[in-house]
């Protein structure tokens, strides 16, 4: 699948009711926990895809400081990153059970699904590479491909009932920020399935805000609860600074550690704030 087109600003669309939660399903977090077992390995890296010319200008995730970054006033707001909107999909917010400190997101469509993190990175140099090397090295049964974001990974993931289900692991690099991406269902395996677009140009949609705060890098980069568009707006509209300054008494959103695997359990969250979800065309 070649790439495909985005970047321009899109006209806002009608709106669609809340979506209904998700059963819980563990082949991401499976994935995730294969990232995080990934910390101490060599690196081995390979040279990027020549398909991908990366990210800005014309193509994303995008950097809230991009020139050409899309209107995101109408995106969900989750803190580190904001997320365009695709009708059908359902959004399942992880979370560490003991803390509620919100670590990342969970997109399903169809039967598809993508586990999205935002990790800080280095000011001068890109994370995904070392974080590709290290999954290669812990993972046996991982390989490199090409794909629509540049070098992707395909990770073979064991599940209950000694199932095997394929994964895509995708990262992009952005300014002090890496955004990782882990794809399964057919947007795992089949790069001309309409859920692999769709998944794909979402994924690209992603508009990330990495903050000032001092992080290390693979340091998870600090989530909140979802804030719905209108919510923003009243904030905003009642002069708190950023539509955000109501996030100033909710505890220490930092996680405790770069990628740790405590930190892998998933919350179900019911949305039921109001229109979210438009249609990806």
């Amino acid at each position: 699948m070649g790439l495909f087109g985005f970047g321009k600003k899109k006209s806002k669309k009608e709106a669609e009711p809340a979506v209904e939660p998700v059963d819980e399903d563990k082949v991401a977090a499976e994935a995730a926990n294969a990232a995080a077992k990934a910390e101490s390995a060599e690196t081995v890296l390979a040279e990027p895809s020549s398909e991908y010319q990366g990210r800005g200008e014309e193509r994303g995730p995008w950097d809230v400081n991009d020139e050409d970054v899309p209107d995101y006033d109408d995106y969900l707001d989750l803190g580190a990153y904001y997320l365009p909107f695709l009708q059908g999909i359902q959004l399942r917010i992880k979370a560490n059970r003991a803390t509620q400190q919100v670590l990342g997101s969970t997109i399903t469509f169809g039967s598809s699904s993508l586990e999205i993190e935002a990790f800080a990175a280095p000011k001068t140099l890109g994370l995904w590479d070392d974080v590709r090397g290290d999954l290669l090295e812990a993972n046996k049964a991982s390989s490199e491909v090409d794909g629509v974001f540049g070098t992707e990974l395909k990770l073979p993931v064991n599940v209950k009932g000694g199932k095997t289900v394929n994964t895509r692991i995708v990262g992009v690099d952005g300014p002090r920020w890496m955004l990782r991406g882990i794809f399964s269902g057919k947007a795992a395996i089949d790069p001309d399935s309409p859920e692999t677009e769709a998944l794909n140009k979402f994924f690209a949609g992603i508009v990330v805000e990495r903050g000032e705060e001092p992080l290390a890098p693979r340091d998870l980069i600090p989530m909140h609860p979802p804030v719905a568009p209108v919510e923003r707006k009243a904030a905003a509209e009642a002069g708190e600074q950023n539509g955000k300054e109501h996030f100033k008494d909710i505890p220490d959103n930092k996680p405790k550690g770069p990628l740790s695997q405590d930190q892998q359990t998933e919350v179900k969250t019911t949305l039921s704030r109001g229109p979210m979800f438009s249609e990806v065309r």
